[in-house]
């Protein structure tokens, strides 16, 4: 079009100039002229300077198919020198019509691209189901290999009646080949079109004609655009109904049936092979065990998760750090069968049961792994249970029943306690589920009263982790109107995207429902206010405990084959048994830990740099000994006091015992023995008395309160070791332990009983001699006849004054005064006084006359006196007085070991007290050296392996070590342990899962 412009504008030009250089002669250069007339011949001056003319031309709209105008150019006449003749018009017609080729390949080019466009924008937009592809059974995607296509594609319409609605393509061929044979005409060497000359009047007819055609061209393509478009239509129309008139109910219920068959069939391929290979990795495992390929197995991931689960179950949150990492929480109403589906999943019945009774009275943890044998095992014990055997099934139920009981504390149903449970067996899908006590509604008889209370803290204790799944065990063959844990569980997953809603005793709920269709509004939770991830219909037997899991996995599979729930599309095959459940539970679960672990060992890191520097800032120069290392520290210096008993000398073993039992026993010997055979009148009533005393005393007490003083002496020793500062060393972060280990010890120790028979033989030979050897030992009786006589009249001395009051130098020192029952115990004590002045030799006892005698004297005075007042005043005054007596008595026998030797013969001096104390003295000698070798030789060792008993038994009470070793040091360096070891498991953890990706 452009070239044809510029054609015209240059024969314009030239125009113009012949019409100006008239007169001029000479020849213009054939290269000044413009490029289309270089041919001509132009006689005008050649110096002339060319002006491009405006030009008057009119355009008018084009059509589709060309853009030629509908009213040519009008050009003003020229003479020509010479020109061969030639027509420009047929050039531009071809020029305009091979456009359209180009304007045909940029529109499709064009429109396919912006059609790719918009389906990728369309296909951004959809949103990515590949996370949800776990709830889509594998058979869906191989469907065709077991669904015969054949019978579907007979029953549709055959090609001769679809091609009987197609459009004719013919006659649209046909138009564009005579489209095409205009372009595509002449011969070889020939150009399509031939110029002629513009002016004539037989060129306007052909291109008014050509035009025409053209137009008519365009109209005919519109039109077979628009049949095309009514084919199409008609049909879709025709193809609809054919398809319904195919799809009715009795072909779609027998390709259901059809279906459903064959997902069955695949199902039962499915469990064949995997039996069978289950037992193939047996007996690889079972060749790793022997020791087959000398390889050393590593941890299974869930094994390794399981142990941080552990660890995070002791910690004590004391810095705010929160266990989110993911567990299965199976949760429900009580009786609901969540025990029954966990058995299902672990393959063995291995809870306790009971016929509407709470069985789960703590959490357990389950963790399940893949390993040669079915057995199972707890975290704190080494045997196994094999759970293919019926007796260990038993064991392991009692088992479980035990340790729940002993969980629980007095007074309380159910506790926040955790068992934690190891199952392993060929086959099992890998995961940890706790298992929840069933959520009341009415606390019953026999009950705590927060029973109910506690179950919900529980729950939500477990469930507000917000990587939890949350396994809601919903009761079928109940009202869904009774369900408590559906508004406990939308309480914590309002969104329901951690939750998996599972329908148990499917069986009896189809056949006690009126209307199915109420299960399936059930499965797509439209009857509860909660939300899940997946809904999963299950049958977990016919209610008899003693059924194998075997027997109800082909009941389950049973009852689906012939459900109408499957039947009639209310329930997909991939939402049924409980092998599909465990299958998207344990795809959900690691899809969980996955996305949240790292995430959780950063949180870890942060707390233990946190804990880290306040242990530096705090203790800079103790090193971080937690409880158990603290516990066997105190444990090494306990045992060493014990044996530093071993090290004290007999001569100090000696001085205490003899001095303890002499306390012990001082009073009954100066009370009973010695004053009762004192005041007799002769020597030999005093023997006679002290020799029966001594027997019957020896026989009865004396024995028993002599191991007595040699168990109390090694208490005190034993306390003084322990408690005794070490100086630098001491650390007072362990006395407590230690008191408490000895307070424990000294309970458990029971004296040989053997010690007293053989102690009272050498007690009462020792009483029974009476030969002094030499006069040393004759001194040594005399002063310890003297200090006990002194000790008594100073005890006595005090008695006396605290009846009579202060005397006059107190009175006027201190400023005291006498009560006046002190004053009447004073006027009686005078009165006494004077009475054994008179007689020196007066008996212990008053007679009655006596007794009168000092009453009337007082009354006299003006003193009131009762008889009792009498008789206990005069006892203290007559004991003053015949300990000073005898204390005088002391010092006349200090030269009286000559005299002894020869039996008082030929003199007044009679000595037999001192031989009384000797015999006491030598008794307590005697007795002292063997309670002295019996606690060295025997006791000491006794009492160190009591010791070792109580450290051994506190090793294993966790409670005890909290209580005893306590203190915000402990604490620290408790969480600091802790924390330290979770960060390692979940580091080691970590690695594990990058290196199984």
């Amino acid at each position: 079009m452009w070239r044809l412009r510029r054609a015209a504008v240059a024969c314009e030009v030239c125009q113009s100039l012949v019409k100006h250089s008239s007169g001029v002669k000479g020849s213009l250069p054939l290269q000044k002229l413009h490029l289309v007339s270089r041919s001509i011949y132009h006689s005008h001056h050649p110096t002339l300077k060319l002006q491009r003319p405006q030009l008057r031309t009119s355009f008018q709209q084009f059509s589709s198919l060309t853009n030629l105008p509908l009213r040519k150019l009008k050009f003003s006449p020229i003479k020509y020198g010479y020109q061969p003749r030639r027509n420009f018009w047929p050039a531009r017609l071809a020029t305009r019509l091979l456009k359209l080729r180009y304007l045909i390949l940029g529109s499709a080019v064009g429109g396919g691209y912006t059609a790719k466009k918009t389906f990728d924008q369309w296909k951004d937009m959809i949103p990515d189901l590949s996370e949800y592809k776990w709830i889509v059974p594998d058979i869906v995607w191989e469907i065709d290999e077991y669904i015969d296509f054949e019978k579907i594609r007979k029953a549709l319409p055959n090609s001769e009646d679809l091609a009987k609605l197609a459009p004719d393509f013919d006659k649209i061929v046909e138009s564009l080949s005579l489209l095409k044979d205009l372009f595509t005409t002449g011969s070889s060497g020939e150009t399509a079109f031939r110029a002629t000359n513009h002016g004539s009047e037989s060129d306007k007819h052909f291109r008014k004609g050509l035009l025409g055609e053209l137009i008519l061209l365009q109209q005919q393509i519109q039109e077979h655009e628009e049949e095309a478009r009514r084919a199409a239509g008609q049909y879709s129309t025709s193809y609809a109904q054919q398809k319904r008139k195919v799809s009715d109910k009795e072909k779609i219920d027998q390709l259901q049936e059809e279906l459903l068959h064959t997902q069955l069939k695949y199902q039962r391929i499915l469990e064949r092979l995997e039996k069978e290979n289950k037992e193939l990795r047996k007996l690889v495992l079972q060749k790793d065990d022997k020791g087959i390929h000398h390889r050393k197995l590593k941890k299974s991931l869930i094994d390794m998760y399981s142990e941080v689960l552990d660890v995070l179950s002791d910690y004590d949150a004391s810095y705010n750090t929160q266990d989110h990492l993911p567990r299965v929480v199976v949760v429900g109403d009580q009786s609901a069968g969540k025990t029954s589906v966990l058995e299902m999943i672990a393959q063995a019945r291995i809870f306790p049961r009971g016929s509407g009774e709470m069985m789960t009275r703590s959490p357990v943890k389950v963790t399940l792994s893949e390993g040669p044998h079915h057995v199972a095992l707890f975290k704190d014990s080494s045997r196994e249970f094999d759970l293919t055997k019926e007796e260990d099934l038993a064991a392991l139920r009692h088992e479980i029943e035990l340790r729940m009981r002993k969980n629980v504390k007095e007074g309380c149903t159910v506790s926040p306690e955790t068992i934690s449970l190891n199952v392993k067996g060929p086959g099992l899908q890998r995961m940890v589920l706790v298992d929840l006590p069933g959520v009341i509604n009415t606390v019953t008889s026999g009950m705590a009263p927060d029973t109910k209370e506690t179950i919900f803290s529980i729950s939500k204790a477990y469930m507000q982790n917000p990587n939890a799944i949350i396994l809601c065990i919903q009761d079928g063959s109940v009202d869904a109107e009774r369900s408590i844990v559906t508004d406990l569980v939308s309480q914590m997953d309002p969104h329901g995207r951690r939750t998996i809603f599972v329908l148990t005793k499917v069986d009896l709920a189809e056949k006690n429902v009126a209307s199915p269709s109420r299960i399936q509004q059930i499965i797509e939770g439209k009857l509860f206010p909660m939300k899940a991830l997946g809904y999963f219909a299950v049958v977990t037997g016919k209610g008899n405990s003693s059924e194998s899991i075997e027997a109800i996995r082909e009941y389950e599979e049973e009852f689906f084959q012939n459900s109408k729930l499957l039947k009639t599309s209310m329930l997909k095959a991939h939402q049924v048994t409980t092998r599909n459940l465990s299958l998207a539970v344990s795809d959900c679960f690691w899809k969980m830990v996955r996305e949240s672990v790292e995430q959780q060992a950063d949180s870890f890191k942060a707390t233990r740099f946190n804990l880290e520097t306040e242990w530096k800032n705090n203790y800079p120069r103790l090193r971080e000994l937690d409880r158990n290392e603290l516990f066997e520290k105190a444990k090494n210096e306990i045992l060493d006091e014990v044996i530093s008993l071993s090290q004290v000398t007999p001569k100090h073993w000696e001085e205490i015992l003899q001095q303890s039992l002499w306390e012990r026993v001082s009073t009954h010997v100066i009370e009973n023995i010695y004053l009762p055979a004192a005041q007799t009148m002769n020597s030999g009533t005093f023997n006679t008395t002290v020799d029966i005393k001594l027997k019957q005393w020896t026989d009865k007490q004396l024995p028993n309160k002599a191991v007595e003083v040699a168990w109390e002496t090694l208490q005190e020793e034993f306390s003084r070791f322990m408690t005794e500062p070490k100086g630098k060393e001491h650390d007072d972060i362990f006395d407590k332990l230690k008191e408490a280990v000895k307070e424990e010890s000294i309970k458990r120790h029971k004296w040989n009983d053997f010690a007293e028979d053989s102690l009272r033989v050498i007690q009462h030979n020792a009483l029974e001699d009476r030969s002094i050897s030499d006069k040393q030992q004759w001194d040594a009786a005399i002063y310890f006849m003297e200090e006990a006589l002194q000790a008594r009249l100073k005890d006595t001395e005090n008695a006396i004054e605290n009846m009579v009051g202060p005397d006059w130098k107190k009175r006027w020192l201190y400023w005291k005064n006498r009560t006046q029952e002190q004053c009447v115990h004073n006027e009686t004590k005078n009165e006494l006084e004077k009475m054994l002045k008179c007689n020196e030799e007066h008996p212990a006892y008053l007679a009655s006359d006596e007794i009168t005698t000092v009453r009337k004297n007082l009354e006299s005075r003006g003193v009131e006196v009762d008889p009792g007042l009498i008789k206990d005043t005069w006892h203290q005054v007559y004991r003053r007085h015949f300990l000073k007596t005898a204390l005088n008595h002391c010092n006349v026998c200090r030269r009286g070991f000559y005299y002894y030797q020869r039996h008082f013969v030929d003199s007044e001096l009679e000595c037999n007290d001192v031989v009384l104390f000797w015999r006491i003295q030598r008794m307590l000698a005697i007795t002292a050296n063997t309670l002295r070798q019996q606690l060295t030789n025997t006791e000491v060792r006794r009492l160190e392996k009591n010791v070792k008993e109580v450290l051994e038994d506190f090793a294993e009470d966790g409670e005890k070590k909290i209580k005893l070793l306590t203190g915000k040091r402990v604490q620290l360096a408790e969480d600091l342990k802790k924390v330290r070891e979770i960060q390692e498991k979940l580091d080691a953890f970590i690695e594990a899962l990058h290196q199984e990706k």
